[in-house]
């Protein structure tokens, strides 16, 4: 069953944290999904992945349906991606429909009200649907 969990921000962008998660989960072998809200912050990312950190560098493309998608990292906004990943970065709105395709989901709450309110209604639907649920404090 899908693993979820929650990073709460006290400060900082959802971006540069997901940044890192991907360097973690991608260092660790993973293969990874990001689902953004929008395409100007799937832009923000694709630019952040080249320039968060010096010296790092993660291979990641923008998915696209009708493409070959090799890269471990893959980064959309599509309803139903047809990608070969076991990770999960949620930066939308809503709860992907297709989340419990992935062995892990990672949830990115920012440090602002309307996040929160968000974050919680998404912690409530995985908990009345039955899944694992762990919250970090970052």
């Amino acid at each position: 069953m899908t693993k979820v969990d929650f990073y709460i921000l006290q400060s900082g962008s959802p971006e540069h944290t997901a940044c890192k998660l991907i360097e973690k989960a991608f260092a660790q072998g993973h293969r990874i999904y990001v689902h953004a809200e929008s395409n100007d912050q799937l832009n923000k990312i694709d630019n952040l992945l080249w320039t968060f950190r010096a010296g790092s560098f993660i291979p990641h493309q923008l998915y696209q349906s009708d493409t070959s998608n090799d890269s471990p990292v893959q980064l959309g906004t599509h309803n139903s991606p047809n990608v070969d990943s076991d990770v999960l970065i949620n930066l939308a709105a809503e709860v992907p429909l297709f989340f419990s395709r992935f062995q892990r989901v990672a949830e990115l709450v920012a440090p602002d009200e309307q996040a929160k309110t968000l974050g919680r209604q998404h912690y409530q639907f995985y908990r009345d649907r039955g899944y694992s649920l762990n919250t970090h404090n970052l």
